[in-house]
């Protein structure tokens, strides 16, 4: 919303500065956005005189002028070198010394020779001091200004604009009148509250109004005005309406735009020549008329439109026609003032995708009970600038405004702010505001006006009178905290959420937050696209159903990053999926996915070394390194090779806590998957099923077990087994591990070999066992005696044999 400071005190009398308004408006509620201040951008520019203007001596379109200005308060004689074809003596102009910057183009002015001739300033056009577009010539100013006179009031461009944001629950600022009025309840100066004069008319308008839909147009008003000349309207009107980005057309239209931001009343004027019989508010009927955007609307059942008896003239409350509109040979016009259905005007506009003004304030609210003063107002402006004779008022339908009475009590101020008022100042602020209030022993009978739909209740109350008063007079207080330490309010689930996102970032993946939605045929690709999970109304067709998987989401924004030059990526999302229709079938999960090169940082050994692009270990080295920092079991878990269909067979598995408890999936992409969503292979992914991992157990007490350290250094020993090729290396870590379970803290696999000597179906595992002595160093004898059962345990298990 925006408006002028002399169109503010049109309507509120003030000795307040620019600054004082600007900070009262934000302070109650109206924040100010923005202040362009003409006269502060042409601060350094004043009226000049050129004494004479004579030929330039070495260029035919370029004159020598002398320039009577005002330069640090004393005049002086400058000469100025001009290209204009207008300058010459006598002319009073605006001038820019020498220091000074040009608004249009930055340029800072300096001392200069052109064509051999020194010129110090300038005269300016309209153009170059941004006014217009005006640059056939410089700046003729009417009237008799003293040199010096800086150039804004010379002008008549010393106008502030103020831009302040309304919040939706405000309609009654969408017009300056109800912004200086919320000024004055605030104590910034007088509401000049001048009733608008009541219209008798002199003759029987020839055309009537009717309404076959109230529940679109409960109230509909409006009057002719004949034998009006459409002239130009007032330049006053045109500045003002200019300052605030309006074009200025005609009288008639600019009347209408004048009041539409003067009082938040949309109003529309139609060419009464051009409108057959009478006209009507009712619902569409799939006709098709031009707006005056110049494009073409189809309006159908649901839409309010205001039609003659042949055509339609346009949308009630959004935009008329093109064919009924004023012109400037129009003598005859009919003012139409309504009020239309908010959310019915809402509606139309996001289907028609019109934003016009008139929509902006019909869909927040306007006055429903300013329809008639709207039409009155109107009919006087019209008449002042273009002449004319007014008829009578016709209307149908009623006043739309609703009595609301709230009971109010004044301690509900303290209550619910902590702010200290009188009754008396709480009466005070609620009556300027527009309120009307009656005592009745210690409540307050509150009436709302018209106005403000957006109150309904005592909160709303409080609210008005606290804005008012001052929201900086509210002291801010601490909640009051216990002695103890609060319990954690966060569950299980949502903590190891938390964990799982600093876990896998650690590991170098990336966070990405997708969409939940996933197209039919990605549901359909990872194990979803039943009918349960179908949007009813989907954003897009490609966003249709609910994911069954985190992975589409990861493997799309992976497929975006390489189509912006990134060939490789590492990313992981914490989020839901959803199996089904019902709470419970909604999951948390963990999942990750890495593309190209991007392999795990770890010191670990491996076979292929960290060269390479990312492989189905890679993904479960993720897997287990976030299972591990969840809390989970890890020492437990079983790896079977049945991991869904959008995983590599034979490249993939599951990792589980006995038979049937997925905790966690793992391993490269198919190839079918990745060719379908368009994504270079090969990838690797992971997922881990949250809430799948088992709560931890309650502990006796809070307090944390005692510190267990060992000064005793950790040994390894390697082992290689030779074994069928079809016997996993879980089962000989595993076997491994419970030979001498007090003793060996880890185990991890560091080479695989195939073929050679070891014959067919034959493959060599190797595996490196970590022994941590507890209370002694252990002895050669020791050492070897763990070795043989390990190796025993490995042969019972697998069936494998130690490879010499």
């Amino acid at each position: 919303m925006k408006f002028t400071l002399s169109w503010l005190k049109d309507h509120l009398e003030t000795d307040a500065s620019l600054e004082e308004i600007a900070d009262k408006l934000t302070m109650i509620g109206l924040e100010v956005e923005g202040i362009e201040d003409p006269a502060a951008k042409l601060g350094a520019f004043s009226v000049a005189r050129i004494v004479e203007a004579d030929p330039h001596p070495d260029a035919d379109k370029l004159k020598l002028c002398k320039v009577e200005a005002l330069i640090d308060g004393k005049r002086e004689m400058l000469q100025v070198v001009c290209g204009a074809p207008n300058a010459k003596t006598g002319l009073l102009g605006v001038f820019a010394p020498p220091g000074s910057t040009i608004p249009a183009n930055g340029m800072v002015l300096k001392p200069t020779k052109i064509r051999g001739v020194e010129s110090n300033g300038m005269m300016c056009s309209e153009r170059e001091l941004e006014l217009s577009d005006e640059h056939t010539g410089i700046i003729e100013l009417a009237g008799d200004f003293d040199i010096g006179t800086p150039a804004a009031d010379a002008l008549g461009v010393n106008d502030p604009v103020i831009e302040i944001a309304i919040t939706p629950n405000r309609p009654d600022c969408l017009g300056v009148y109800g912004v200086a009025r919320d000024l004055a309840a605030a104590g910034l100066g007088r509401l000049k509250d001048a009733p608008v004069p009541k219209i008798d008319g002199t003759f029987e308008s020839p055309i009537k109004i009717e309404i076959d839909a109230p529940d679109a147009c409960p109230h509909f008003v409006g009057r002719m005005v004949k034998g009006v000349k459409n002239v130009a309207s007032p330049d006053w009107m045109q500045k003002r309406l200019a300052a605030i980005g309006l074009r200025p057309i005609n009288a008639l239209v600019d009347v209408t735009n004048y009041i539409s931001y003067d009082r938040g009343r949309p109003l529309h004027v139609y060419d009464a020549a051009k409108l057959k019989g009478n006209i009507r508010a009712r619902l569409g009927q799939g006709e098709t008329f031009l707006a005056l955007d110049g494009k073409e609307y189809t309006a159908d059942e649901t839409m309010c439109v205001i039609a003659d008896e042949e055509a339609v003239l346009g949308f009630g409350g959004i935009m008329g026609g093109e064919e009924s509109g004023s012109t400037e040979a129009t003598t005859h016009v009919f003012i139409e003032s309504a009020y239309f259905d908010p959310v019915r005007t809402a509606a139309t506009g996001r289907k028609t995708g019109i934003n016009s003004d008139a929509r902006y304030r019909f869909e927040r609210g306007v006055d429903p009970s300013f329809v008639e003063p709207g039409c009155d107002l109107a009919a006087q402006l019209i008449t002042e600038i273009c002449g004319g004779e007014i008829s009578k008022l016709e209307t149908a339908g009623a006043n739309a405004a609703v009595e609301k009475i709230i009971t109010f009590n004044p301690a509900k101020v303290e209550k619910l702010t902590g702010v200290t008022l009188a009754q008396s100042e709480i009466v005070s602020i609620l009556k300027k505001l527009g309120f009307f209030v009656s005592e009745t022993g210690g409540a307050l009978d509150v009436g709302v006006p018209s106005w403000r739909p957006d109150v309904d209740g005592e909160a709303d109350l409080v609210e008005e009178v606290v804005r008012i008063h001052g929201l900086d007079g509210v002291i801010s207080e601490a909640l009051p905290r216990a002695h103890a330490v609060a319990e954690s309010v966060l569950t299980v689930h949502q903590h190891r959420m938390r964990t799982a996102r600093r876990a896998l970032a650690a590991r170098g993946l990336v966070e990405a937050v997708t969409w939940s939605f996933v197209s039919k045929d990605e549901a359909v690709l990872f194990g979803g696209g039943t009918r349960a999970l179908e949007l009813a109304n989907p954003i897009s067709s490609e966003l249709s159903d609910m994911r069954p998987s985190l992975l589409p989401g990861l493997i799309a924004a992976a497929r975006r990053n390489l189509a912006r030059g990134l060939g490789e990526g590492a990313l992981c999302e914490v989020g839901q999926t959803y199996e089904g229709e019902k709470p419970e079938d909604q999951k948390r999960v963990a999942a990750g996915l890495r593309q190209g090169t991007m392999k795990p940082e770890g010191n670990g050994r491996h076979w292929q070394g960290k060269a390479g692009k990312v492989d189905v270990f890679d993904a479960k080295a993720d897997a287990l390194a976030l299972l591990e920092a969840l809390g989970a079991p890890t020492a437990n878990l079983q790896v079977y090779a049945e991991a869904p269909a959008y995983y590599h067979p034979g490249r993939s598995g599951e990792l589980r806590l006995g038979p049937k408890n997925v905790i966690a999936r793992f391993g490269e992409l198919h190839p079918r998957v990745l060719d379908k969503l368009d994504l270079p292979g090969p990838a690797a992914a992971f997922e881990v099923f949250i809430e799948a991992i088992p709560q931890p157990k309650a502990k006796p007490t809070k307090a944390k077990p005692a510190l267990t350290l060992f000064d005793l250094q950790p040994l390894t020993r390697d082992f290689a087994f030779v074994l069928d090729a079809d016997v996993s290396a879980e089962a000989v870590m595993k076997a491994a591990r419970g030979a001498e379970k007090k003793l060996v803290t880890d185990v991890s696999l560091f080479d695989v070999f195939e073929g050679g000597n070891l014959g067919e179906g034959k493959k060599s595992l190797a595996i490196e066992v970590k022994l941590q002595p507890q209370e002694k160093t252990l002895t050669d004898e020791e050492i070897e005696a763990i070795s043989r059962r390990i190796v025993e345990a490995v042969q019972k298990a697998t069936g494998g044999t130690l490879r010499g």
